[in-house]
């Protein structure tokens, strides 16, 4: 079964928090889509992953650049992965993927956005009921806590 992480983002922004994340992902030697709710959002992203750190970026690239199924992370708004990534993040309100044939899913989701924590809510009830093992983890000074 994929493992479903919710990740409750609460006093650091998605562009901080996201390429830590992707880091552990790529070290794994795992492939990445991040699947947004906008292309706008998508361009925020694709620009923080290439600057989050002076001496480094993530290898990356959007859907409509060509080569989607060459990248390690692929930035989309679409439920593809054709990059066969084992990690498919849902960022700023994507909706859960059609079909669960990945390592994991990663929902990170925007604490103090009422809208985006009902839809959270409603999107754990759902993967639960699944079967689907899922943990929910939350901002605590800047590291990740497990919290169930």
């Amino acid at each position: 079964m994929t493992e479903i992480l919710f990740y409750h983002l609460q006093g650091q922004p998605l562009e901080k928090a996201l390429p830590l994340l992707l880091e552990k992902t790529v070290e794994k030697g795992w492939n990445a889509v991040i699947r947004a709710g906008t292309e706008e959002r998508l361009a925020v992203l694709d620009e923080a992953l290439w600057s989050y750190k002076e001496d480094s970026f993530l290898p990356h690239g959007r859907e409509e650049e060509g080569d989607a199924e060459h990248q390690p992370i692929l930035l989309t708004t679409k439920d593809i992965r054709p990059n066969e990534a084992e990690v498919v993040f849902l960022v700023d309100r994507a909706p859960l993927p059609a079909s669960y044939d990945v390592e994991r899913v990663v929902l990170m989701f925007d604490g103090e956005d009422p809208e985006a924590l009902d839809e959270a809510r409603a999107a754990w009830k759902v993967v639960k009921g699944l079967g689907h093992p899922a943990t929910y983890w939350q901002q605590d000074g800047g590291r990740w806590v497990k919290k169930g």
